[in-house]
């Protein structure tokens, strides 16, 4: 098995075992990379504490041979994004921008202007309130780099709407919130 230390976003985290996680990371090297950390739940667990969503980590995982979900052995928080937990719209916004990247990129697809993306958009919602605006644009960034650019913002955003099989559920209790 090789071992391999990426930069990496985590996105998704789903309840595996007791005391085990399946986490959905990005990364600027891989794109959407999945693993499994064992044992992350356990009291006194070296993954403990570092596995909640939005961190930015230094991670390292040993690539499985037979499976798509590869091993954790170790993880550095490099950014938290903590402030965006002080907002119920940026948690909303964030949940959403992870939930786009999740929905339009490949399994292990390397993709750094989305990862880049991405942490921009982090990087935002943790000095700054959301707005309809700061949705809109990234929307019609993840348009312009999947292709889909049009003249106008909110063309661009409306086309990655009608692209997706399915809408994010974030995007919905978003515009609710904003009144869009």
């Amino acid at each position: 098995m090789s071992t391999e230390t990426v930069n990496a976003i985590l996105i998704r985290r789903i309840r595996f075992s007791e005391t085990s996680l399946i986490l959905t990371w990005f990364s600027q090297q891989f794109g959407k990379i999945k693993t499994i950390a064992k044992g992350a739940l356990r009291p006194g667990s070296p993954l403990a504490g570092k596995t909640d969503l939005f961190f930015q980590c230094e991670m390292s995982f040993s690539r499985a041979r037979k499976s798509d979900i590869h091993t954790v052995r170790e993880l550095v928080v490099v950014e938290p994004f903590l402030k965006i937990r002080t907002a119920y719209l940026n948690m909303l916004t964030a949940s959403y921008f992870t939930e786009l990247v999740e929905e339009t990129t490949e399994l292990e697809h390397a993709e750094p202007e989305i990862y880049d993306l991405l942490r921009r958009g982090l990087g935002y919602l943790e000095s700054k309130q959301a707005t309809l605006r700061a949705i809109v644009f990234f929307e019609a960034e993840l348009a312009k780099v999947l292709g889909m650019h049009m003249d106008k913002q909110s063309e661009s955003s409306r086309q990655l709407m009608e692209s997706l099989t399915r809408a994010p559920e974030a995007r919905v209790a978003l515009m609710k919130q904003l009144g869009g």
